[in-house]
């Protein structure tokens, strides 16, 4: 992961935290890592040779050539005027925190910094997330390498020319391992009511979602393929779909949430 270092992340959470495992298990050197975490207790602070600090005042002198910004949103806009030092054609500013536009950061930063922004999801925790990034103008194509890079070490990557689409994107993929495990709860109990144990329910329900998950990642074969590979004719796949594809089934619903969701990032960004 040459030309990506000095780095500098800001914030250890999870996600900070699933960044940095990501980074080191793909060799980056940790020497080359500087961490800004205020919990000092935070797990950041136990990887050999990454230099972590609970403020940017306590960094040593470093001119990074990635700021990775893993705040909380709600945080962010008080934490960007401390990294205005670092402004500079030759840093880019990678933000991960939901909601929080380019031109939000932009007005935190003042002008002229490389921003991208993405939007990963939760499971960059076990290395099987995806992350959608959109840079402006001021980023150079080697930076935008680096920052696709960077957000591999935790899964996939896709990039967006129109901002406006990471509401969609939120709405699908950032919101998305939500309604995947409501599906599992809704399954499980499901079977519950069909007069299974209520432990053996949620196994059934949460080994049959993983198992399908890993089989879809795997398979080279279209989600509709996979579905009408278990569906025999006037089989019981066939009786519950039915059900499911109906004209009030699935679709119209998850189209219904994706919405809301959509619309709430809207609102939130603004």
């Amino acid at each position: 992961m040459n030309g990506m270092t000095p780095l500098l992340l800001v914030g250890g959470g999870k996600m900070g935290l699933a960044l940095l495992e990501g980074w080191l298990a793909r060799g980056m050197a940790p020497e080359g890592i500087f961490v800004v975490e205020p919990n000092t207790e935070a797990e950041v602070y136990r990887f050999a040779g990454v230099q972590a600090a609970p403020d940017s005042d306590a960094l040593p002198a470093v001119t990074p050539a990635v700021v990775v910004l893993a705040v909380k949103p709600q945080t962010m806009d008080g934490v960007l005027p401390a990294y205005r030092r670092f402004v500079d054609p030759a840093t880019v500013f990678l933000s991960i925190a939901a909601g929080k536009t380019i031109a939000g950061l932009t007005a935190g930063l003042g002008g002229g910094a490389p921003l991208v922004r993405a939007m990963p999801n939760t499971p960059a925790a076990v290395g099987r997330g995806i992350s959608v990034l959109c840079a402006n103008d001021h980023v150079s194509p080697v930076q935008r390498e680096v920052c696709g890079q960077l957000l591999m070490a935790v899964g996939e990557v896709a990039w967006i020319d129109d901002e406006e689409q990471m509401d969609a994107v939120t709405a699908v993929s950032g919101s998305g391992p939500a309604y995947v495990f409501l599906l599992v709860e809704a399954l499980a109990e499901a079977g519950r009511g069909a007069g299974l144990p209520a432990g053996l329910a949620m196994r059934l329900a949460r080994t049959t979602v993983a198992g399908s998950g890993a089989l879809l990642h795997e398979s080279k074969d279209e989600a509709a393929q996979l579905r009408e590979n278990v569906t025999s004719p006037g089989g019981t796949t066939a009786a519950a779909l039915e059900v499911l594809m109906s004209d009030d089934g699935l679709t119209p619903l998850l189209r219904r949430a994706v919405t809301a969701a959509a619309a709430r990032a809207r609102a939130l960004a603004g």
